[in-house]
């Protein structure tokens, strides 16, 4: 908590504060008040308490110890991908998936009041640094990575540089005290990020209504073939597969995990058939939850 700048400090002390007098409608988020995270908690429930947190494993065990109901956490961006950690971080939490949301990403290039630049540097994390590139390289700004975007914008006003800007969302200008430079900063209109909602609890799949998707994560069999037919089932029996993605567990290389997301969930025979014909071919399953879809895939 005390790793944020000074201004934003004051923020969090704010909402947590109402978050603790609340935690079962509070929903905790990584970063500083004003980031992207704080906006989807926002957008995703309005009338939550958004309880801040320093890192992603500081908001996941917020939930694991009731001091939030949920948490909402980027797991991929439409420009930069996959969110660093996240497909270590989800499974070593024991919470489930209970929904997705899709944010627009607009970013704000802002300053200290009255400040017109040129300016050296914009402070950001590197996400959204990545995410507006063009814009920077075409200024001459020079991009400065900081742990998230809203914490950017408190640093710009804690230094009280006027060379100094920082790339984050509207948002974190109105929380401290910054002008806005100039908006939608971003290099791509569509600019999106996908987060899920984790809860203690996973989602019944028989009260889902409309589209259901599925997130598990698996390890094959070290054997020939062994993801053709692992992934096999899921084409007989009809079931689209919306993600996948592998990524290396342990410095051996020599155990290769999956994510998946794929349309359904158990209850369902085509799923369960499925399910179960990739749990032969597999040395660990784990689902990480059934929730509806918000966006259409396919």
């Amino acid at each position: 908590m005390h790793s944020y700048p000074t201004p934003a400090l004051i923020q969090v002390k704010s909402l947590t504060a109402l978050a603790e007098s609340d935690p079962s409608n509070a929903i905790a988020f990584q970063g500083a008040p004003g980031c992207n995270s704080h906006r989807a908690a926002l957008e995703y429930a309005p009338d939550c308490a958004p309880l801040p947190c320093y890192s992603f494993e500081d908001a996941l065990d917020a939930v694991k110890e009731g001091r939030a109901d949920r948490a909402i956490i980027p797991i991929e961006n439409s420009q930069n991908g996959r969110v660093a950690d996240m497909h270590f971080l989800l499974p070593e939490s024991g919470l489930s998936i209970v929904d997705e949301h899709f944010l627009s990403i607009r970013h704000a290039l802002m300053a200290l009041p009255g400040a017109k630049g040129p300016f050296a540097a914009a402070y950001s994390h590197p996400q959204a640094l990545g995410q507006s590139r063009h814009f920077l390289r075409e200024r001459g700004i020079v991009p400065m990575a900081y742990a998230d975007t809203a914490g950017a914008a408190a640093y710009v006003q804690e230094m009280g540089d006027p060379q100094a800007a920082a790339i984050a969302p509207a948002l974190a200008a109105e929380l401290y005290g910054l002008d806005i430079i100039q908006n939608n900063v971003e290099d791509a209109a569509d600019n999106t990020t996908r987060f899920v909602v984790l809860s203690r609890a996973p989602l019944d799949p028989a009260t889902i209504t409309g589209t259901a998707m599925t997130t598990f994560i698996f390890e094959v069999r070290n054997v020939p073939a062994a993801l053709f037919k692992a992934l096999g089932g899921f084409a007989t029996n009809g079931i689209s597969m919306v993600k996948l993605e592998s990524y290396q567990k342990g410095a051996s290389f020599e155990a290769t995990m999956f994510y998946a997301d794929v349309l359904g969930k158990p209850g369902e025979p085509a799923f369960d058939r499925a399910l179960e014909e990739l749990a032969f071919h597999t040395k660990s399953l784990r689902l990480l939850g059934s929730y509806a879809q918000e966006l259409p895939r396919g």
